[in-house]
């Protein structure tokens, strides 16, 4: 573990009641930094917080990030209580539906882009022009493996996170020169709860998956925690608009 100065960052991670999420709180707050929790599941935030308050300064919100006016609403009273932030680590994600493309509903659709695409926009919008004025700010988002390979029965999910590596890229250039860089994680198959759920719905797709990855194993939390608190750093200065694979070799571009 390696542990990055943010001593006096303020920090927010989306989806961190667990999972990658959960393992970048823990090393924010290790390497010095504030942090808020979002998620939907209250008695997860709080037993994240539980765990994690010994580390640290810890808040948690229930929020609905695929909801723009909540995300607003939120976002305004973090910023009252702390004044700014400095980095936003965008890790909510949402399984979704595995079927045709035929067979998907209007519903289906709108629930995997809303929670894993329309949630970054929606906190970069409402964060970004503090970043800005304040001179400094680290956004990290992030995608998959799928965005890249387009898996069949997931057109939601994969447009979803193709989409995060777009937004990516787009914002990266926008605030070249601002000094707030964006970037973006691609994790190929991790071992969350995320990755259960979708293992349990579709453990065929999923044996597949793994069997794609060169090191035969997932990934774990702390490895991706290492890059994420690598990445909201002082030390990451001339990268932005880049996604950085978490693959274990798979990865091919």
């Amino acid at each position: 573990m390696n542990i990055y100065d943010l001593k006096t960052k303020r920090a927010l991670v989306t989806g961190g009641g667990s999972g990658i999420g959960f393992a970048t709180a823990q090393l924010y707050l290790q390497s010095g930094a504030s942090v808020e929790l979002w998620g939907r599941d209250q008695s997860k935030l709080e037993k994240a917080r539980s765990e994690l308050e010994p580390l640290g300064e810890v808040h948690i919100a229930s929020v609905d990030v695929a909801d723009g006016r909540k995300v607003a609403a939120a976002a305004e009273a973090l910023l009252s209580r702390w004044g700014g932030l400095d980095i936003l680590f965008n890790c909510a994600g949402h399984s979704t539906r595995v079927a045709l493309l035929a067979e998907l509903s209007d519903e289906d659709w709108r629930q995997a882009i809303g929670i894993n695409l329309d949630s970054a926009f929606y906190t970069c919008r409402a964060f970004v022009p503090g970043m800005v004025a304040q001179g400094w700010g680290r956004i990290v988002n992030t995608t998959s493996q799928a965005g890249k390979d387009g898996n069949p029965l997931m057109a939601g999910y994969v447009s979803a996170k193709a989409g995060i590596i777009g937004l990516t890229k787009s914002l990266g250039k926008e605030l070249a020169k601002t000094g707030v860089l964006v970037n973006a994680i691609c994790p190929t198959v991790f071992d969350t709860p995320l990755v259960a759920d979708t293992v349990e719905r579709a453990p065929d797709a999923m044996a597949a998956a793994v069997a794609k990855i060169p090191m035969e194993r997932m990934g774990r939390p702390e490895e991706a925690a290492e890059l994420v608190a690598w990445l909201s750093s002082d030390a990451c200065s001339f990268n932005t608009g880049v996604t950085f694979d978490l693959s274990g070799g798979r990865a091919v571009y």
